[in-house]
């Protein structure tokens, strides 16, 4: 039988900034109880509060959450991150996951005044991943000559227990972001695919769930909590404009925002609604396809989510029924 499925719930799109620490403790809160490993928390220029500071705020707040937190070099330096992972070790005594991301808007990476290329920026990463994996686990001493970190006797203390040790996940889809995740050991993730889990290669996947009793009242649902609206179309339009990633180009062209008929479902992506695709159905029918979907090597799920209490028990109810949570 498969291995339980590791599930970090992420909300849905928030513009309000009054709203958004309450959106994500109530998530943070409703995963603790309910056997969610953590809650994924997002970087970038418009990240209203620094998810190193939310993980510390949420970890106080709960019992046994590990945030996945998403870390940029462009923002960090290795020695930093690894010093905020081991201080939430000793403070808390829990693991953090770290979800390792290049990508932030054009205009940001040069306000910041960042023109590594794409390639390049993935080479940084991997070279932060390799320099905080040993910072954290040598009991030594550590030197690094790379191309973008440099380091003399550097040494963490107290080194972190094994069990302790973060698990790093690399959710870019580009040749370079693939090539990294591999040389660097970390989880690749994917985004789900339309024809579900034929198009399933990696450990870990993002997406969303909308569920309900049957499969017809999940899509009448899902259709009246997400909207079509040109407005929203467009301001995803510009976003993918002023990026480069690729997984966002490649969801944005070509695709259609109707709803299918095996429940994969783009629009609250094209609308600037949610980062991933939906998948929509009945309890039962999404049981079923993570249970496959773990059957083909899934262990790791991105899970957006609604921030509303009775949304949230729904996709409960999908996920349990996949015997797998």
């Amino acid at each position: 039988m498969p291995a339980r499925l590791r599930v970090f719930p992420a909300i849905s799109r928030n513009r309000d900034p009054k709203k958004y620490v309450g959106e994500l403790m109530r998530v943070a809160e409703f995963a603790d109880r309910n056997g969610f490993e953590g809650i994924l928390l997002f970087e970038g220029n418009d990240v209203f509060v620094e998810p190193w500071a939310m993980a510390q705020h949420i970890m106080a707040a709960t019992t046994r959450s590990s945030p996945l937190i998403a870390v940029n070099p462009v923002y960090m330096h290795p020695f930093t991150a690894a010093k905020f992972v081991s201080s939430f070790a000793q403070l808390y005594g829990r693991k953090v996951y770290l979800n390792m991301i290049t990508g932030t808007a054009i205009s940001d990476l040069q306000g910041l005044g960042d023109d590594q290329s794409h390639a390049d920026r993935y080479v940084r990463l991997g070279e932060f991943v390799a320099l905080m994996r040993q910072l954290l686990s040598s009991p030594r001493p550590v030197n690094a000559d790379g191309r973008f970190y440099r380091a003399s006797n550097l040494q963490l203390r107290p080194r972190l227990p094994t069990e302790l040790m973060p698990e790093f996940l690399i959710a870019g889809q580009s040749d370079a972001a693939q090539r990294v995740a591999e040389e660097a050991g970390c989880i690749k993730m994917q985004m789900l695919p339309p024809d579900l889990d034929r198009g399933l290669n990696a450990q870990g996947m993002n997406f969303g769930i909308f569920a309900r009793e049957t499969g017809d009242e999940a899509r009448q649902a899902a259709k009246s909590r997400f909207r079509d609206n040109p407005d929203d179309r467009e301001l995803l339009a510009l976003t993918v404009e002023n990026s480069d990633s690729v997984w966002k180009r490649r969801l944005y062209e070509g695709q259609s925002g109707e709803l299918q008929d095996n429940g994969y479902w783009l629009l609250p992506y094209l609308t600037f609604q949610a980062d991933c695709p939906y998948l929509v159905g009945s309890y039962t029918e999404i049981g079923a396809k993570l249970k496959a979907f773990a059957a083909k090597g899934l262990t790791t799920v991105m899970l957006d989510m609604v921030a509303d209490q009775t949304e949230m028990q729904h996709v409960c109810k999908a996920v349990a029924a996949s015997g797998l949570f």
